[in-house]
């Protein structure tokens, strides 16, 4: 289930938990991010290539695409035996920001992103069939958790894809992980 927790940016022990779909996109709305849940327009399964991935959601792609002018999309997954994995986790465990939104659909698996927005942070719990947007210049990271395991098909505006500009900022140190998010719910 996909969930939101409103935090004051210096107290990670204080959230206001919400639950609801409509609840979460209407709060994330207020921030210029976009949440919506998606559904494949075709059945496919996990073992199935990105080209078959893509397809699935072709129109709500295409949708999108036609919105922002996005010039590339690919599929991207991780599992808790990857060799890099941990290196993977620390590298978006960063707060950092981008010139281009961040755009994602979880296809499976589940992830957690922080958005830090003046003085709140915004921990969005997103799983299979949510879509995240995050506008450009906006300070997040992302947690994969310990045993990661999701695919996820991303969007860009640009051909460079992911890249990252780190803060330098050691806030996410304060607040839980992925698997301390998931037991505390």
């Amino acid at each position: 289930m996909s969930a939101l927790t409103l935090y004051p940016a210096n107290q990670p022990q204080n959230g206001n938990t919400f639950r609801d779909f409509a609840g979460i996109a209407e709060q994330l709305q207020g921030i210029g991010v976009q949440f919506e849940r998606w559904q494949a327009d075709c059945q496919f399964s996990a073992a199935d290539d990105a080209e078959t991935v893509l397809k699935a959601y072709e129109s709500s792609i295409d949708k999108l695409k036609q919105q922002y002018g996005f010039q590339s999309v690919d599929v991207t997954s991780l599992n808790a035996d990857h060799p890099n994995k941990d290196a993977l986790r620390q590298k978006f465990l960063s707060e950092h920001t981008h010139s281009d939104f961040e755009v994602r659909f979880f296809v499976e698996g589940k992830g957690l992103f922080y958005l830090h927005v003046g003085d709140q942070v915004y921990a969005v719990l997103c799983e299979q069939g949510d879509l995240i947007s995050v506008p450009a210049n906006t300070t997040h990271w992302f947690d994969m958790g310990e045993t990661p395991a999701f695919k996820c098909i991303r969007l860009f505006t640009t051909e460079d894809g992911w890249v990252a500009e780190f803060t330098g900022n050691p806030i996410a140190e304060s607040f839980p992980t992925l698997d301390q998010y998931l037991t505390a719910l």
